[in-house]
């Protein structure tokens, strides 16, 4: 650990101040897995010890952090790293896929499963016919038992005989029975959190959310999919790769 640590040194010969250099050094290391969701950062005391600096600039490096929503202080026990999902916007992956992939658990806590009709803005999103039975599914995903999102999901009932059925991962259970969603159209805006969704993901009233709406498709055209989702914006994020 402590030859680990010397990496992340600020230089003093940079003009940029050391606490943000050491916040960048720190940030970048998470970024590539050097401590896992929920892993307890060095303290500030042992930093400035193995780096040389004043536990003041790293205090503020860590708090620089917290802001950005990389670390979460706990009061009496550390600081950790925050659970954070980035999914690219090139692929089509469930969140349950996008997790395992980074080495966390994911879960849901459900909500609600139901069949009825479809309304009309099911039938305009989904190309159904009027009265065309749905499962509607709603539920909280968790990250290693931390809710990250709320989620509800309209499945035409032909695809899905038995919503009890459905584990942790939507697309799992339609990849069992040969159904492949191959592409899907996702719109992403900010909304501020209602009372209810506040209490769901345990934040305060309005703060900012990412509500994505996403519609999958079939090889053959047709939709199977549409999901509402309201992701706590200090967890979760997208990326995408852009190149001249």
């Amino acid at each position: 650990m402590d030859e680990e640590l010397q990496a992340f040194r600020p230089d003093p010969a940079d003009v940029t101040p050391l606490y943000i250099q050491l916040a960048n050094k720190l940030s970048n290391a998470i970024g590539k897995g050097r401590w896992r969701a929920n892993e307890a950062l060095p303290s500030e005391r042992t930093l400035s010890g193995m780096l040389s600096i004043s536990r003041v600039t790293a205090r503020k490096a860590i708090d620089l952090l917290c802001e950005r929503g990389v670390l979460t202080r706990v009061r009496g026990s550390g600081t950790y790293i925050t659970p954070k999902l980035e999914q690219p916007l090139s692929r089509l992956s469930s969140f349950s896929e996008e997790l395992s992939q980074r080495g966390a658990k994911a879960g849901s806590i459900w909500l609600s499963r139901e069949l009825g009709a479809a309304t009309p803005l099911e039938m305009l999103s989904l190309g159904l016919s009027p009265n065309m039975p749905v499962v509607r599914l709603k539920r909280l995903r968790t990250a290693d038992d931390i809710v990250m999102a709320i989620e509800t999901s309209t499945i035409p009932a032909v695809y899905m005989p038995d919503p009890q059925a459905v584990g942790d991962s939507l697309y799992d259970y339609l990849d069992e029975r040969g159904i492949h969603p191959v592409r899907a159209l996702q719109h992403i805006r900010a909304v501020n959190a209602s009372a209810a969704q506040a209490r769901l993901t345990d934040l305060a009233p309005n703060t900012a959310m990412l509500h994505i709406t996403r519609v999958s498709y079939l090889g053959s055209g047709a939709a199977v999919e549409l999901t509402h989702s309201w992701f706590r914006s200090d967890y979760y994020g997208y990326v995408t790769e852009s190149q001249r």
